[in-house]
């Protein structure tokens, strides 16, 4: 029985614009309908929020506001959100449909891909989520039920920022959940800060998977799996799978590290890497695959394998088998619709009698037709000519001056449009700047693909122009807040200052950029500036100098100076410098600070009476009031009898006091 024909969505008119025509898909939190949009003519996908989630006015708000966010992103790898709505109790998301099939139906068909397949999906996978990390967007559910694969072969993200919402909602003991607690980050699980690495652990299970035909960790429970992710690194394929090369065990180790901060910082690092084993492996470990695996690919057209097209990476996908027509239909120069000959049990097709007459269901016989005469042939003749040509024009007039546009997304732009121009169509270009796209190549085409158009119609296509580079001013000799501003007007972000002595450069002027003024970054790229310090000088010695004079010395250096507010106890005479930063014979740049700290002359101190005292007793006491002692002995009886100042008396701190002893 056809569940769709109690669906009471299907055939309703949502919001006065989007007729339902057939059910999609039914999830956790929404239920996805093929519909028609009836002001543009063009299909789409409804996603319409389950009415028990609707009732939740928060809940709604959090879907609301985050299709807003994925309505922002504008990339040929992410599925496109076109409108959101509310029609009554009818909560929905217009969406871009895409005909074709989904990573787990191609995993379910062919198990394990060959890594050239397995690369071929994660590579505009990784776009699609880079553009959407650069938005500050995280999916939080990167599985194969949400990497759409087209009957062009490209590759979506699907549901991008709705799904994690209602994870908390989701019976811990469904089948469901189970399949997305295998790509749960370590994260995820023990509460911590979900980012962007989150989705590239994600990426990095669904490459394994791809490579190895299974999911890591397995377990029969969630509980089970969970466990495991926290606990146990993600193991290497090629222990699954010894045909793999190391590069792709790397690879697998790197984007699922337990650790965030040990993985790629973001989907655009992951792609980076991608793209670096995918140059360091030969063919033979890129088309190294299972049996199964290969055989697969190659029926399903891989591209790049044995018989493949051009494009190395693009993977075709199955496609679904047609269902059965439930009648046979009558067509010109067809043969007739069978019947059944009366009580054989039996379907006879054209078993009519010379005579003309035939089986019936009820009688059993059918009498002999009579004859036409000339006239009545004519007549009949012309009669199928009106119809036929009455058919025709109405054909002409609702279907054949329509045609849908060609799908030429990453093809050269001189094939795009002989494509397009061999399907009858006008062609007008435009470019634009494309991290994902190579230079020359199509980055999409308006009307998109597959879109119902008039014949003649002109299509916009948008060529890339690759990624979108900036040019390093030149801002030598510039002042340092002239030059950032002259940076940031170019597109580039001010980098680190580094100072550095010039004698041709005044100073706090640039000496120049790194890199250097004319080289290409991409936009934001932080660009350094060496800034000068003015000539080198080596700064003078004016320690012991009174402060004026040691001011003036420093001046005509060609250095500033600074007096410290507190002046300090020195064996310099009061007024006169006690110390300076930096020190005598140092570097420094023209017009650099020196820090000059002014003498109070030597600290005084009163003097211990030490006559009668034991020698060494004597020295400790004039040690610890802050002297040096110098000891004179005439008898060796140790006693002292005179010192060189007399106790009470006040002496320069650390000065010398004799003492003598006998």
């Amino acid at each position: 029985m056809d569940t769709t024909l109690s669906d009471p969505l299907i055939g309703r008119l949502i919001d006065g614009r989007y007729r339902v025509d057939q059910r999609i898909a039914v999830g956790g939190m929404a239920t996805v309908y093929q519909a028609t949009d009836t002001r543009l003519d063009r299909e789409l996908a409804l996603k319409v929020m389950h009415p028990s989630l609707a009732e939740d006015p928060a809940f709604v708000e959090r879907f609301i506001r985050e299709a807003k966010s994925v309505a922002r992103l504008t990339h040929p790898n992410v599925v496109g959100v076109l409108d959101q709505g509310t029609d009554g109790d009818c909560v929905y998301l217009a969406m871009e449909y895409v005909p074709g099939c989904t990573l787990r139906d191609v995993l379910r068909d062919r198990g394990a891909l060959t890594p050239r397949a397995a690369l071929g999906v994660l590579e505009p996978l990784l776009a699609g989520l880079a553009a959407a990390h650069r938005a500050g967007l995280v999916h939080r559910d990167i599985k194969p039920e949400n990497v759409l694969i087209g009957d062009d072969g490209r590759v979506k993200v699907a549901d991008f920022g709705l799904v994690h919402g209602v994870g908390t909602q989701t019976s811990a003991t469904t089948g469901s959940l189970l399949g997305t607690v295998s790509y749960l980050a370590p994260e995820q699980i023990d509460g911590g800060e979900v980012d962007a690495r989150t989705d590239v652990f994600a990426c990095g299970v669904l490459l394994y998977e791809m490579l190895t035909g299974a999911r890591p960790q397995a377990g029969d429970t969630p509980a089970q799996v969970m466990y495991a992710r926290v606990n146990e690194d993600v193991p290497l394929p090629s222990l699954v799978a010894e045909h793999l090369a190391p590069e792709l065990d790397g690879l697998v180790a790197r984007a699922t590290a337990r650790e965030p901060e040990r993985r790629p910082a973001s989907a655009a690092a992951l792609l980076s890497s991608v793209r670096a084993v995918r140059g360091a492996l030969t063919d033979e470990q890129f088309d190294a695959g299972p049996p199964a695996a290969e055989a697969a690919s190659a029926a399903a057209g891989t591209a790049g394998g044995p018989g493949g097209s051009e494009e190395p990476t693009r993977v075709v996908p199955p496609l679904a088998a047609a269902a059965p027509e439930p009648t046979t239909r009558l067509t010109a120069g067809a043969p007739p619709e069978p019947v059944a000959a009366p009580g054989s049990g039996q379907l006879l097709v054209g078993m009519g009698r010379d005579d003309g007459s035939a089986f019936d269901d009820e009688s059993g016989y059918v009498p002999p037709r009579r004859r036409l005469s000339r006239r009545g042939k004519v007549s009949l003749i012309v009669g199928a000519l009106l119809l036929l040509l009455g058919g025709a024009g109405v054909w002409y007039i609702n279907a054949g001056q329509f045609q849908r546009t060609p799908g030429v997304y990453g093809l050269p732009s001189a094939e795009a449009e002989e494509t397009l121009r061999d399907a009858g169509l006008r062609v007008r270009f435009e470019e634009a700047f494309s991290e994902t796209v190579e230079p020359g190549h199509v980055i999409t085409t308006d009307p998109e693909r597959g879109e119902r158009v008039r014949r003649n119609t002109t299509v916009t296509v948008t060529v890339s122009l690759g990624p979108e580079m900036a040019e390093v001013p030149d801002v030598e000799g510039l002042p340092l807040a002239e030059a950032q501003e002259r940076l940031r007007e170019a597109g580039l972000t001010p980098g680190e200052e580094i100072r550095e002595f010039s004698a041709q450069v005044p100073r706090g002027a640039v000496v120049r950029t790194d890199p250097a003024a004319g080289e290409q970054r991409r936009p934001n790229s932080a660009v350094d500036l060496v800034v000068s310090r003015g000539r080198q000088i080596r700064v003078p010695d004016v320690v012991g100098l009174p402060e004026g004079e040691a001011m003036q010395q420093l001046r005509e250096a060609g250095l500033a100076v600074e007096v410290a507010a507190e002046r300090v106890y020195s064996e310099e005479d009061a007024g006169t410098v006690a110390r300076q930063s930096p020190g005598a014979g140092r570097s420094a740049g023209e017009g650099d600070t020196v820090t000059l700290t002014i003498s109070r002359g030597p600290e005084m101190v009163r003097v211990p009476d030490v006559v009668g005292e034991d020698q060494d007793r004597a020295v400790e006491i004039l040690e610890d009031a802050g002297f040096e002692v110098n000891v004179n002995r005439i008898f060796l009886t140790g006693t002292v009898f005179s010192q060189s100042v007399d106790g009470g008396d006040r002496a320069p701190r650390g000065s010398t006091i004799t003492i003598w002893v006998r």
